[in-house]
């Protein structure tokens, strides 16, 4: 006689898609069975009823982080797959909305292996660079633990920018012209060679700020000296990167790859200077918009001079990369050119991103790669335009002050707030907590209208000392005036 069992909102055993899993058990048979979430389903079993031990396993991922990014990558997770269980650690408040939020650092990676174990993690996907750098993945993929990003050597291609030089110039990917330094006085020649401006890297992870672009020589000199002689970045600066000036547009470009074939993301474009109009510092990114026409042209060049040269390139000196590949390139007069390799999902890229990410389900990509499957063969395109305006604390980016009280306006269809540096204080306040605070990422139709509702937003939001911009995507809006103008010439 059959048996009716309803099941209503189980999770994903170890499956994509919108189905789950479950594992039903008696005395002297097993069936695993597949079936919508939300469905009624007939076992014929031979024997008569008997009570049955109901195993259900969720599908539980894990996300390093604890910034805007990793929100992101959280909101998206949970918009494709609603059943799953998400654990962050260490999250944020925002993040908590969505997730359970585990008080581990990002870099205790004995403490992160454990908490993969015992909650029965099906994936864990990093957001940082810092886990990365100090060999998360290679841990976890001894222990037989899926998990979504490059090992510490192929991460280099990040957190050596003497590494990664050395192979754009070995390899032929089109680049900047550079010397490595560790000795001051050859280093301030270098800078002297190339002329003002010229650009002083230093070559280790340096939380954002370890390049600088120096408008002359004196400034050139006294930031080698800070890097080399000052320890301004510690171990990171201990190596500097003299670096040819390019001018130009800069382009994000995104590649989840399992080290062979690679899925690209649609490109995206980040604004690194604080105010508007790209003045005052650099920062880690004030802001980014999606999609961006100014590379539809090259796109095939930046996949083969670039992306697929790079795999190689990484490949072949044992080293293969499998998880997120970010090339921040110049679009410049002779092409696209590296500006830098990231190992992982940008920041604040990935907050535009996410929102509009489509015809691709991010899960089933990650998955493939930590488990070391192939590839599907699909093309990510953005289903609408996204804008997202970075809120920056006060003294940002030197000396960005924490405690400061966070109001959020009431939700709005479309907007999407992303928490990064945030915390909930002990009377329960919404404070702040880092250098960028919040991104307000607002998906409309056009980029006019996207950045409009952006910046309106964020503009309602209030905690003391409030930085941000207010032209995030101004490039491609004048791309689409200058458009609308050459169609109204040619009528």
């Amino acid at each position: 006689m059959p048996i009716d069992l309803k099941f209503k909102s189980i999770g994903i055993r170890s499956a994509p898609r919108n189905t789950v899993s479950a594992m039903l058990h008696s005395w002297d048979w097993k069936i695993d069975i597949r079936l919508p979430r939300e469905a009624t389903v007939a076992i014929p079993v031979a024997a008569p009823p008997c009570k049955l031990p109901l195993v259900l396993h969720l599908m539980r991922a894990l996300i390093i982080g604890n910034g805007g990014r990793e929100h992101a990558l959280v909101w998206k997770l949970h918009q494709e797959e609603p059943g799953i269980e998400l654990l962050a650690a260490p999250g944020n408040p925002g993040i908590a909305e969505l997730a359970e939020c585990v008080p581990i650092r990002p870099t205790d990676i004995a403490a992160m292996e454990r908490l993969a174990r015992e909650r029965a993690v099906d994936v864990t996907i990093v957001g940082p660079e810092a886990p990365l750098a100090a060999g998360i993945v290679d841990r976890f993929q001894a222990a037989g633990l899926p998990i979504f990003g490059p090992t510490r050597a192929a991460a280099e291609i990040e957190t050596s920018k003497a590494f990664a030089k050395q192979l754009m110039l070995e390899d032929g990917i089109p680049t900047a012209r550079a010397e490595m330094h560790t000795d001051t006085a050859a280093a301030k020649a270098a800078a002297r060679r190339f002329g003002a401006p010229v650009v002083i890297k230093a070559s280790g992870l340096a939380a954002g700020k370890g390049v600088i672009v120096c408008a002359t020589l004196d400034d050139a000199e006294r930031t080698i000296d800070d890097m080399l002689e000052g320890n301004r970045f510690g171990a990171a600066g201990a190596e500097v990167l003299v670096e040819e000036f390019m001018e130009g547009e800069e382009l994000s470009v995104f590649a989840i790859t399992d080290g062979t074939s690679f899925v690209t993301l649609p490109g995206l474009q980040d604004h690194k200077r604080l105010l508007d109009h790209d003045a005052g510092p650099n920062t880690g990114g004030m802001g980014a918009y999606v999609p961006v026409t100014l590379g539809d042209r090259q796109h095939s060049h930046i996949v083969d001079e670039v992306i697929e040269r790079t795999l190689r390139g990484l490949a072949r000196r044992g080293r293969p990369f499998t998880g997120l590949l970010y090339a921040g390139l110049m679009m410049d007069r002779t092409g696209p050119r590296v500006v830098e390799f990231n190992c992982r999902f940008g920041d604040p890229e990935t907050q535009a991103l996410m929102p509009v990410l489509g015809a691709v389900r991010l899960l089933d990509l990650m998955l493939a790669v930590a488990r070391g499957e192939p590839l599907p063969r699909v093309e990510a395109r953005a289903d609408g335009v996204c804008v997202a305006t970075v809120l920056a604390a006060a003294n940002y980016p030197e000396t960005p002050r924490a405690g400061d009280e966070i109001e959020l306006p009431p939700r709005e269809a479309g907007i999407h707030v992303f928490h990064a540096g945030t915390v909930i204080a002990e009377d329960g306040r919404l404070i702040t907590n880092g250098g960028r605070v919040l991104a307000v990422s607002a998906v409309a139709g056009s980029i006019v209208e996207a950045q409009r509702r952006s910046v309106a937003y964020a503009q309602r939001v209030r905690f003391a000392g409030k930085q941000m911009r207010t032209d995030i995507g101004w490039r491609e809006i004048a791309r689409e005036e200058q458009r609308g103008n050459a169609g109204t010439t040619g009528d």
